[in-house]
């Protein structure tokens, strides 16, 4: 076994103190990596987080824009959103897709994983490019208020630059797609 697949903490009880649809809280008695006693709160997400980065033939790609009840703002932001655990992550994104921007894309690839705040939760996040696009009309869900914007790519890179883009599957789709894509 490595060094770095050792746990260096030590739990001693653990007792789930919320649960809901989406999420559960579980709070940890523990020896920390000091020694010291200690608690650690961890927040388990039941679905995985999906993110959409789409691209069309002349470099634009869709932004969406909501409020966010956790943060108290708005949000500009891939088309995003929840899959199964136990369903293809691949049928998941083509959903949200369909429903926040009513685009159905005909190439698909996965581009990133992504752990989105590891120090409190286990939420993995999966990012798809989505190209040669389709579109419709758009069915957003009873609770998403959403706008949508179609920018060229490279001003969706420059919102992440300027920190007008903070949602992290946003940030990481971007910059994954800049590099990939858009690096000379």
């Amino acid at each position: 076994m490595k060094e770095q697949d050792i746990n260096p903490w030590q739990t001693l009880s653990s007792k789930k103190i919320y649960d809901n649809p989406w999420i559960s809280l579980t709070e940890h008695q523990v020896i920390n990596p000091g020694g010291g006693n200690g608690i650690y709160g961890e927040v388990h997400f039941k679905n995985l987080a999906i993110g959409i980065i789409v691209l069309d033939d002349s470099n634009n790609t869709w932004l969406v824009g909501q409020y966010r009840f956790p943060l108290k703002s708005y949000s500009w932001e891939i088309p995003e959103g929840g899959g199964q655990e136990n369903i293809d992550p691949l049928i998941s994104a083509k959903r949200e897709l369909l429903e926040e921007t009513g685009i159905e894309a005909e190439s698909w690839t996965e581009i990133q994983r992504i752990h989105l705040s590891n120090s409190v939760s286990d939420e993995l996040g999966i990012i798809f490019l989505a190209q040669n696009l389709n579109f419709g009309e758009s069915k957003p869900e009873e609770s998403e208020e959403l706008a949508l914007k179609k920018i060229p790519f490279m001003q969706a890179y420059e919102m992440v630059l300027n920190g007008e883009i903070t949602d992290s599957l946003s940030v990481a789709a971007i910059l994954k797609l800049k590099i990939t894509h858009f690096s000379s």
